[in-house]
């Protein structure tokens, strides 16, 4: 029994023998605290362990968790606030949303996202996984659910988690913006302020170096940002090792997360517990929808070959001492094995000369270009300095890795002012503004390099998303960005599957387990059990050696307790066999062998050559010669080397290796293995340098074209910004325009004659083409146009907002007060009726009296409607 100062009981533990599973003491533990319940008027917190397995059981009806497992004990403090918060924590649903963080500006969708993710912990759920599209608020989220935590005193400590450290300098930022909390950032902050810290901001790699420090119930609230499938691969022990209420943000498409993301945030079926897509907020008006503009080379078409190459371009070649013949690159090869300096001309050229421009319409606005890697992005800052010398440097930049003021010009990109020559307003980036970086005012992307990765293909056009008022100046906001595709990568998703899961490169040490386990079993194919008890030590050593302060490596304690026996291992059964391979296996990543790659390839060659001689004898030359390269690099006048002289002459001998025994090659590895780091040199010849040309593109063979971006809400809202540039004009003057507005119907010649006025003034713009983008072919053109001139969707929104966060509505009220906002945006008018019709009966079977219980509820909803002018009719009630 743990006792607090006070004497009274704050944990029983009870510990059962290592060979009896912990499950047994769990009723035991929990007759304990009955009876310290009764006796002391507290029951304490449970915990139940074999000394491995360790679990906890906090069964108090104010809390009331089912049992879960732990990979270490709370400490004193952190079990006194457990017991604390089972009379200080208010049910989720009596705390309002801050709607000065979240919700605000008609942002109903996070209101929702919060409420979904408050009641998934208020039933008992200890995880959730937030999908929303970049741009859209995920870090207003989290601080507004982080604060509502805080005030419910469902949280003492709040542990923000990224990927990066700009990211983890943006979220700094935004915390101190809404919450007057103490902040820690690790890595930062003096330690002396931990203490009195609640909000905790970190990297992954940065907490995992210090995660020891705290005990397992440190941190009551982990928000993971950026949740992708590189942190269940990496930083999975981060959300193993804190007992903590876990929340995941992404702004992954659904289709594209991981099945182990999924895994790790608790979402079964691979259904997140909030999603907003990138589609929804192009059509709600929070994020900007994207022209994309390709425009190819014949070289990046069709590489660089000589028998393409034109006359004029052979001379080129020819003047820069270059052999036109020695010319055959193929499209993917541009930009990483040959570089020409004439296509990255083009690529800076169609930039300055069709980006979208800043308020004076002078210059380019703020733009990111995605180059292949640091010498293309040097280029492309050579090629951009030597054909506009007029910007001095200034006006683009490279910002990558290599350059030590990587961090400087981020936030000089971020402030700087595009209609000025000296400000940085072109930043090639290799890898550091790909993700996660707030850039609003950035209005070009130029994709200069082919993308292979579906997810962070969508990442980098999330770059551009953001909203940006007053962008061009006084109510001249942001409407839409540009994309510039030189490499077709929006036609290679289109034809490609779905992302899958990537495979996993394994390390060197588990490929040598695995080597020794195929050796094994040609042994004991052969019945050498002599052989094969040398093998089983050897794996025996191998599996010793894993670190038991890894949780990967406690979860599999059994498993690694039954392998370590040395007879079991003799005996190497097929489950032994498969259980090395399948569960040792992955594990050998944490067996640390820093400066030891030498000598685990070594003992993989003589593995091999083991092996050989059980299976085919006549492969043992090809691994004689491997292992004969590697003793020859090893220096002659070294001590240590000088004292295995012997057996290194033996391996060298043809002979002695054609006659060799199991034993005699074991010996072998053995003597020589602790020499190898000594080697002079690598095996592998160095690459070569790329190649670097100036030849011309062929002019008449560049293409340019628009293309859709095959996102209908995207294609709808730039077409609806054509049309509502045409009619603007007309708003005044044009009747049927003025009968639209007041809800009146045209006749068939009125919209017809409207519909010839608008080609005369755009011939690019057929106002029959917007039934296109609605599926519902009741849907009248003039409805449409309605909710082009006459409503505007961000005024309908507010109104609803504000009346879900003064009526602290639940995520289902939420989703419902949406699907009628939407259903006003795109339809231009509502009847009471249809509220008790689908759409509206899929979120309760009997309409709006089904959710809003409350007819005082209702009432206000009809008043919002009418308000909006659309009239609801009288309650069908």
């Amino acid at each position: 029994v743990l006792w607090d100062d006070k004497g009274q009981p704050v944990a029983v533990i009870e510990a059962k023998r290592t060979k009896v599973d912990a499950e047994k003491g769990r009723k035991q533990a929990q007759l304990y605290a009955n009876w310290l319940e009764k006796e002391f008027g507290q029951r304490p917190v449970i915990f139940y362990t074999n000394g491995y397995d360790i679990f906890i059981w906090d069964d108090h009806q104010a809390r009331n968790y089912p049992p879960r497992k732990l990979f270490g004990f709370y400490s004193p403090e952190s079990l006194e606030y457990l017991i604390q918060q089972r009379t200080t924590c208010k049910p989720l649903d009596s705390v309002s949303v801050d709607t000065d963080i979240a919700g605000g500006g008609g942002r109903i969708y996070q209101l929702e996202s919060i409420a979904r993710v408050t009641e998934r912990f208020s039933d008992k759920h200890r995880k959730s996984l937030i999908v929303q599209a970049t741009g859209t608020g995920k870090t207003r989220v989290s601080i507004a659910l982080t604060k509502k935590l805080l005030d419910a005193r469902w949280a003492k400590r709040v542990l923000f988690l990224c990927d990066r450290k700009e990211l983890r300098k943006q979220a700094r930022n935004a915390y101190n913006e809404f919450v007057n909390d103490p902040i820690f950032v690790v890595g930062k902050t003096d330690k002396k302020y931990q203490d009195n810290s609640r909000i905790f901001i970190a990297t992954y790699p940065g907490m995992m170096n210090i995660m020891d420090r705290y005990d397992v119930g440190y941190f009551d609230l982990i928000i993971a940002d950026e949740s992708h499938r590189s942190i269940y691969n990496v930083y999975g022990d981060l959300f193993k090792y804190f007992d903590a209420l876990q929340v995941g943000l992404t702004a992954t498409p659904v289709d594209m997360i991981g099945h182990t993301t999924y895994g790790l945030f608790g979402c079964e079926g691979r259904m997140p517990t909030f999603e907003y897509s990138l589609e929804k907020a192009v059509a709600d008006g929070h994020l900007n929808p994207h022209e994309i503009i390709t425009h190819t080379t014949e070289f990046l078409r069709e590489g660089i070959r000589s028998e393409k190459l034109s006359d004029k371009q052979i001379a080129q070649l020819e003047e820069q001492g270059i052999d036109p013949n020695t010319l055959e690159f193929d499209a993917k090869a541009v930009d990483k094995a040959i570089y020409n300096r004439d296509t990255n001309r083009e690529i800076i050229r169609n930039l300055m000369e069709q980006g979208i421009r800043d308020k004076d319409e002078q210059l380019p606005g703020k733009t990111i270009v995605f180059a292949r890697n640091h010498k293309h992005a040097i280029l492309l800052q050579n090629v951009f300095d030597e054909m506009y010398p007029q910007f001095a440097g200034k006006f683009c930049q490279v910002i990558d890795n290599y350059d030590p003021r990587a961090e400087q010009l981020i936030d000089d990109f971020k402030g700087g002012d595009s209609s000025t020559n000296d400000e940085l307003t072109i930043a090639i980036s290799v890898d550091m503004l790909d993700t996660g970086i707030d850039v609003p005012e950035v209005v070009n992307l130029v994709f200069a390099k082919p993308i292979k990765s579906k997810v962070k293909f969508w990442q980098m056009i999330g770059r551009g998303t953001r909203l940006c008022e007053n962008l061009y100046g006084t109510g001249k906001h942001k409407d839409k960005f540009r994309i510039f595709d030189h490499w077709g990568n929006f036609e290679y998703f289109e034809q490609e599957p779905p992302e899958g899961e990537p495979s996993k490169s394994k390390p060197l040490t588990q490929k040598r387990l695995e080597a020794w386990v195929d050796l094994g079993k040609a042994a004991q194919k052969k019945f050498e059990q002599g052989s094969l008890k040398t093998i089983a030590k050897q794996i025996q050593e191998q599996v010793e050696a894993l670190d038991e302060n890894s949780i990967a490596v406690q979860e599999k304690w059994q498993t690694r307790a039954r392998l370590n026996d040395l007879k079991v291992l003799e005996q190497f059964a097929p489950q032994t066999q498969q259980q090395l391979l399948d569960e040792m296996g992955p594990l050998m990543q944490w067996v640390d062998v820093r400066g030891q790659s030498n000598a685990l390839r070594f003992d993989m060659d003589i593995i091999a050559a083991q092996t050989a001689l059980y299976t085919n004898k006549d492969k043992l030359q090809k691994h004689w010669a491997t292992v004969v390269q590697k003793v020859d690099m090893l220096p002659p006048h070294l001590a240590q080397v000088q004292q295995q002289g012997e057996i290194i002459n033996q391996v060298r001998d043809a002979d002695w290796w054609n006659n060799a025994s199991f034993a005699e090659l074991e010996h072998a590895r053995t003597r020589l293995r602790g020499i190898m780091y000594l080697m002079d040199g690598e095996v592998s010849p160095p690459p070569e340098p790329a190649l670097h040309i100036d030849i011309e593109e062929d002019k008449s063979q560049i293409k340019t074209d628009q293309r859709d971006s095959k996102i209908k809400s995207v294609d709808f809202k730039l077409y609806r910004q054509q049309v509502q540039g045409a009619l603007e004009p007309l708003f005044d003057n044009n009747p049927a325009l003025k009968k639209i507005r007041s809800g009146e119907p045209l006749q068939p010649r009125e919209l017809d004659e409207l519909i010839k006025l608008v080609l005369v003034q755009n011939p690019n713009v057929d106002l029959n083409v917007l039934q296109e983008f609605y599926p519902d072919a009741t849907v009248t053109l003039d409805h449409i146009l309605r909710t082009l001139v006459g409503m505007e969707s961000s005024a309908v929104a507010e109104k609803f907002a504000s009346f879900a966060a003064q009526h602290n509505l639940n995520s289902q009220q939420i989703r419902f007060l949406d699907m009628l906002k939407n259903h006003i945006r795109d339809f231009g008018t509502v009847e009471m009726a249809q509220l008790f019709d689908k759409p509206f009966t899929q979120i309760h079977g009997e309409g709006i009296t089904g959710l809003f219980p409350d007819m005082s509820q209702v009432m206000q909803i009809k008043q919002i409607v009418d308000s909006l002018g659309v009239s609801m009719g009288e309650p069908a009630l």
